[in-house]
């Protein structure tokens, strides 16, 4: 154990190691505040829940406003962008080589978009709810539109947008000229509606999992009920690492931050 490191709950790092089988990761906002990019339903100051983003998460508003709906991503991902992966992502990438050197089954499911699991080398990755690194095509029937299409948004120029942020401005798909869109999963939105969001691996991995750990999650959207509905089915065990202490009951909750349980627990592993 590394000075300075705090010591996991033993029943976690016992339990991930006489687990047999699907060792399912579901993270959360919480585990990127340590990067500096804030929470949606935390209690930190800039927590994005504190704005109406129910509202202006939706492809409702996208279709109403567009250039409105461009403006406020641009004003969350120009933080997200910058932002760099912190120990928590490391260690989950940690983790996941631990799980296969012992012939384990691993996988990451995370609500976040920032992109910072697989920069961090996470492989075993599921960004359920898109990526903040590329856009589509609004269109319904654009090769760069869903079903299964994107663009990296570095390909699209948006200087245009920046200097005058009205809908004509709004970066326009190359393909057909409809107008692009994020390529997230907005608020009224569904989990299968494009191929990246890997709906299908999700539902797989909730009826295998034989240990579940959620890192820095409210427990607020459709993934976490899925995941946490099946494994209650099925007695998995169920951990949660937040500091802020949210953890539903039958689950054990370690009230650390992910950045130092995670990188701890795998010290543990190591041990």
């Amino acid at each position: 154990m590394l000075p300075g490191m705090s010591s996991p709950s033993p029943s976690l790092a016992d339990a991930v190691r006489s687990t047999d089988g699907l060792l399912l990761v579901v993270t959360g906002a919480g585990i990127s505040l340590a990067s500096g990019i804030p929470t949606f339903r935390g209690t930190d100051k800039d927590a994005v829940w504190k704005r109406d983003v129910t509202e202006l998460g939706t492809n409702r508003f996208f279709q109403a406003e567009p250039a409105g709906s461009w403006s406020w991503y641009l004003s969350r991902f120009d933080k997200v962008l910058g932002a760099k992966p912190n120990p928590g992502h490391t260690a989950l990438v940690d983790l996941e080589r631990w799980a296969k050197e012992q012939g384990r089954e691993f996988l990451l499911v995370t609500q976040n978009i920032d992109g910072l699991h697989k920069e961090a080398g996470s492989t075993e990755l599921v960004e359920v709810h898109g990526s903040a690194q590329r856009v589509r095509c609004s269109g319904r029937r654009c090769v760069n539109g869903a079903p299964k299409g994107s663009l990296p948004r570095a390909s699209v120029d948006i200087s245009a947008f920046r200097a005058n942020p009205v809908d004509e401005n709004v970066p326009k798909c190359p393909a057909c000229g409809e107008l692009l869109r994020q390529h997230v999963l907005w608020f009224d939105e569904f989990y299968n509606e494009h191929a990246d969001y890997q709906w299908e691996r999700v539902l797989d991995a909730s009826e295998r999992a034989r240990l579940v750990l959620f890192v820095g999650t409210s427990f607020a959207v459709g993934v976490t009920e899925l995941v946490t509905t099946a494994a209650r089915h099925r007695h998995v065990p169920i951990f949660s690492i937040d500091p802020a202490g949210r953890a539903a009951a039958g689950i054990s909750l370690i009230a650390e931050p992910s950045e130092v349980a995670l990188p701890a627990l795998v010290a543990a592993l190591r041990a």
